[in-house]
């Protein structure tokens, strides 16, 4: 299972995401650059260009004509997938971090961070059809907890959200009042990525306490977890398989060649059910900070701390094993 190694970005990468059909791969870093990446052969399909500052999460429509960006510089945009344009910019007071198109891409949640004498909050917009009519009005403010707001999601047909934060705190919102109307601390210490399962039923988390749990969507219980010897900072579920793939590492302080070699930097793969770790992919020489599998379950990819992105096509064997007698 030879990578595609894709370099485009200068310094660490924050997020990758595949498109919904899967052929198309964005990735977002801390160099301000937004690429995008066919998946088929890992050649650069271009770039959106304009963020002055880091680009944390980045979200698509489902067919793939418009991306929405959060990042360091204050500011969320919306982006033509076909031309690279900058179609509209959210300007904020703080800086933006987490972002989300609803079911149907009629609105847009985006989180931005404490700053200032200004709390997180969860801001929401309507996105215009004619992007030529969109407007940066917010038709709601929640907000949110001390820390920072890591990831939203939309849920039960777009009437709540679900947000992680740096207080290892999951969070469901009511859309149409704005309040908080359950939590559940899942972890100990900050959840840096939440990732639905493909049905919405159940999602996985990953948090820095070394643990990746895979909860039930409307109880918030926690179904099973999985262990780490460093840092979790993404997990992604399988479509197709009982496959749970997570990626992280020590912080960049504390890397050390005996660390490296302890496979720390090692995206890994846990099956879903018995929790065992069965199978990993090495290559990355620093933390891995995001990881995705491709909507039809074929391919994974993997961003990391060095700036490269590996792109992984999965070899004939990986779906004629019989993965419960492994």
């Amino acid at each position: 299972m030879r990578p595609y190694v894709l370099q485009g970005h200068t310094r660490p990468l924050n997020h990758v995401l595949f498109n919904a059909e899967g052929d198309l791969l964005v990735t977002a870093g801390k160099d301000s650059n937004i690429n995008l990446w066919w998946t088929d052969n890992g050649v650069r399909a271009g770039s959106f260009d304009g963020h002055n500052g880091v680009v944390w999460t980045v979200d698509m429509t489902y067919d793939s004509k418009m991306l929405l960006s959060a990042a360091g510089d204050s500011s969320a945009r919306l982006w033509s997938m076909e031309t690279g344009a900058e179609l509209f910019k959210f300007q904020f007071n703080e800086p933006a971090r987490a972002s989300k198109f609803s079911v149907g891409e009629k609105l847009a949640a985006v989180s931005t961070d404490p700053f200032m004498n200004s709390k997180s909050a969860i801001r929401f917009f309507r996105i215009a059809e004619d992007p030529r009519e969109q407007s940066g009005e917010e038709i709601l403010q929640l907000t949110g907890p001390v820390g920072r707001i890591t990831r939203v999601h939309w849920v039960d047909g777009n009437r709540t959200l679900l947000s992680s934060s740096e207080d290892g705190i999951v969070r469901r919102w009511d859309v149409e009042t704005g309040k908080c109307v359950a939590q559940e601390t899942l972890h100990k210490k900050q959840i840096s990525d939440i990732q639905m399962s493909a049905d919405g039923t159940h999602f996985i988390t990953a948090s820095i306490d070394s643990t990746a749990k895979l909860v039930d969507t409307q109880t918030f219980e926690v179904l099973k977890e999985y262990k780490s010897a460093a840092p979790i900072n993404s997990a992604a579920l399988s479509p197709i398989f009982d496959h749970v793939l997570i990626g992280g590492g020590q912080d960049a302080a504390a890397v050390t060649m005996t660390a490296a070699k302890a496979g720390y930097f090692e995206a890994r793969f846990f099956h879903k059910v018995f929790c065992e770790e069965f199978a990993n992919a090495r290559g990355h020489f620093s933390p891995i900070n995001s990881v995705a599998f491709s909507p039809d379950g074929t391919s994974f990819v993997t961003g990391a701390e060095e700036g490269n992105v590996r792109l992984h096509h999965f070899d004939a064997d990986y779906f004629t094993t019989n993965w419960d007698r492994v």
